[in-house]
């Protein structure tokens, strides 16, 4: 997820494309450093189109660490319309609606109630047509990397995009899996000290990662290992779309490594005097640049 001019104006956005902010800059700048002096590489990186996805996924790719030859080997963003954010059709680039007194529904939600039959009205994107766009994306660009081979080792694969279509996206690479094959990785402490629903791991800070790492292995239907925390997902499931078939990923296990992992962000603050939401310039030096050594 990435942080946008709109964050700060209580503006809705969706599919409009906003910009970085020059804090969101600095962020993505922050994980692309952290990957590569983690040794993580990329072999394949999908972006949203929404420049505000993309450019985060730039920055991110920049700082890879070179070869032993010198060279950098940098992976191409793939961009993708289908990883856009969830559409709020009407309501995109407007304001919040307030919650009216006494009512119980929220205020887009009186205000759909008013004007659904209006001429152009268009509403939100139901949760139901996003899982069908993520689905797709699972179908056609992360199933065959998974199942395939990779030249002489495991595809990286990083997804840049936003943070309620990350949801869904998530939601629907979890039913790939049985539930004994998937199981939280050391130190992840589950909520409340007892079962969780994995469907819900909780929101993206801007720049948070999720990182999960799929390995191919014989699934037996009598296992007995099964993660405490995985053991209610099935129960916990919505039904299935048709798209990809649930459990296509039978024979693989998802261990989850890290949920909205903020570690490269410690010690970076927010400018003050509002510079740091304002809109990110290409073009300007950060002032690291003024004190590089120059080559001679």
């Amino acid at each position: 997820m990435e942080e946008s001019e709109e964050s700060f104006e209580c503006i809705v956005k969706g599919v409009k494309d906003s910009a970085l902010t020059i804090h969101g800059s600095l962020q993505a700048d922050r994980l692309g450093r952290h990957f590569a002096q983690s040794g993580v590489e990329p072999t394949h990186v999908f972006a949203s189109d929404l420049q505000r996805a993309y450019k985060t996924a730039d920055a991110i790719c920049a700082p890879q660490a070179p070869k032993n030859d010198g060279s950098i080997d940098r992976v191409e963003v793939i961009k993708l319309a289908i990883l856009r954010e969830q559409d709020f059709g009407f309501y995109e680039g407007k304001p919040f609606y307030a919650r009216l007194r006494d009512s119980k529904k929220s205020g887009k939600d009186n205000h759909r109630l008013q004007h659904a039959k209006d001429p152009g009205f268009q509403d939100v994107e139901t949760k139901e047509a996003m899982a069908i766009r993520m689905d797709s994306f699972i179908n056609l660009h992360l199933l065959p990397l998974l199942r395939g081979s990779y030249s002489e080792k495991d595809p990286a694969i990083m997804i840049v995009s936003h943070g309620i279509i990350l949801s869904t996206l998530w939601r629907c690479i979890l039913k790939q899996f049985p539930s004994q094959s998937v199981s939280l990785g050391p130190g992840l402490a589950i909520r409340g000290g007892g079962p969780t629903t994995l469907e819900h791991l909780g929101g993206w800070s801007n720049t948070g990662y999720l990182e999960l790492d799929v390995k191919a292995r014989k699934v037996t239907t009598n296992s007995t290992t099964a993660d405490t925390a995985a053991s209610s997902v099935n129960a916990q499931m919505s039904k299935p779309n048709t798209t990809v078939p649930p459990q296509s990923l039978n024979g693989y296990m998802m261990i989850i490594k890290a949920v909205n992992c903020k570690d490269h962000l410690t010690g970076l603050k927010r400018t003050g005097g509002g510079v740091g939401s304002s809109k990110f310039d290409e073009g300007q030096k950060t002032i690291e640049s003024f004190f590089k050594k120059r080559k001679v």
